[in-house]
């Protein structure tokens, strides 16, 4: 039985088996994040039940036995995960101790802003990074190449709670080209809802004044939030086009007469692209992570000032609910670069 198992599994193509390997690692991964936030969350000090009850009604026992009963923190703590588990299997995250809804309608509300915050910062970071990187490779030690070094030295070191301070600060109340915080002006109603993107549904309804507003509103976050990822992209791509153009294949490329663009990209910037790959991905997940500060800021209604206060508030269920779908998603990117690896370079797929 076992060798017919084994002979099945070599039968399928190389891309599927790597594929399938990745997918069971992410699966244990996500097993793994919900038993690390479930632990966590029983390690952070502070009474929820204060939290959420305030000091008047916490000192009555009556009060605070219900509560606990009711949100099922009187049980022992294997029994209580071993509840949260089976509830997430069923899509059931909890209900909030803030809010008094479920924990999933709450993320399903908030991670479109996120997810639409960091798409078009990504969108950003990929666009001036990689470009940045291929000016800074053809001009090596030039004063092109020593510029462009200093603005990603300087990106990727500038703390992004205080990048976010200062261009707030400079383009909203100094210069008034940024129309301020938030998705959209106050009063303004959103398109209908779709995916949940403004961006998105605005396009799709042809609500092209909604669009506008929406891209007002997002550009200056996004920036911000992508000057980090535009530093460590740009230099990714330097450094490994530089590794390209020092090849024997290149010299013998320009040998033959081809024309310089040609070289750089097909036979320079293409070997490059698993390194821009791998480190977009990372950064993308990091996007998620960090937005809480740059979401702070803006005032961004996404997953990170719903973290936040779900963390003033010691919202347990919140909490892990917000690490886990971060987890799940970063888990899913690096999937999806893994994939994208392998079909660049399909020496990957064969380890």
């Amino acid at each position: 039985m076992g060798n017919v198992v084994r002979q099945s599994w070599y039968a399928l193509p190389s891309l599927l088996r790597f594929v399938l390997r990745r997918l069971a690692i992410g699966i244990l991964l996500c097993v793994g994040v919900t038993l690390v936030s479930f632990s966590l969350t029983q390690v952070v000090p502070g009474d929820p039940v204060a939290a959420s009850l305030g000091d008047y009604a916490s000192s009555d026992p009556a009060t605070v036995e219900a509560f606990r009963q009711r949100f099922g923190l009187d049980k022992p703590l294997p029994e209580q995960y071993f509840i949260y588990v089976t509830n997430l299997l069923q899509g059931d995250f909890g209900q909030s101790l803030q809010t008094r809804r479920p924990v999933a309608a709450d993320l399903a509300q908030y991670m479109s802003a996120t997810i639409e915050l960091a798409i078009v910062a990504m969108t950003v970071a990929m666009i001036g990074g990689v470009g940045l990187g291929i000016i800074a490779a053809v001009n090596r030690d030039r004063w092109p190449d020593q510029v462009i070094r200093v603005v990603s030295l300087a990106g990727v070191s500038v703390p992004t709670f205080w990048l976010s301070l200062v261009c707030l600060y400079v383009f909203f109340f100094q210069l008034g080209w940024s129309p301020g915080v938030g998705r959209l002006p106050p009063g303004a109603s959103g398109p209908m809802t779709i995916t949940g993107l403004y961006t998105i549904d605005a396009m799709i309804t042809g609500n092209w004044r909604v669009l506008g507003q929406a891209l007002s509103h997002i550009a200056l976050p996004a920036m911000v939030l992508a000057i980090y990822t535009i530093g460590a992209i740009t230099r990714f791509t330097r450094a490994a086009m530089l590794e390209a153009f020092d090849q024997e294949y290149i010299r013998a490329a320009r040998a033959k007469g081809m024309p310089e663009r040609v070289v750089v990209m097909r036979h320079v910037l293409r070997p490059a692209l698993a390194a821009i790959i791998t480190v977009s991905g990372m950064a993308f997940g990091r996007m998620l992570g960090g937005a809480v500060l740059v979401e702070s800021v803006f005032s961004w209604p996404g997953l990170g000032e719903y973290a936040y206060r779900s963390a003033l508030a010691l919202d347990l269920r919140a909490i892990m609910g917000v690490s886990l779908v971060i987890a799940a998603v970063y888990i899913l990117v690096n999937l999806v670069v893994d994939i994208l690896y392998a079909v660049v370079d399909p020496r990957i797929r064969l380890g």
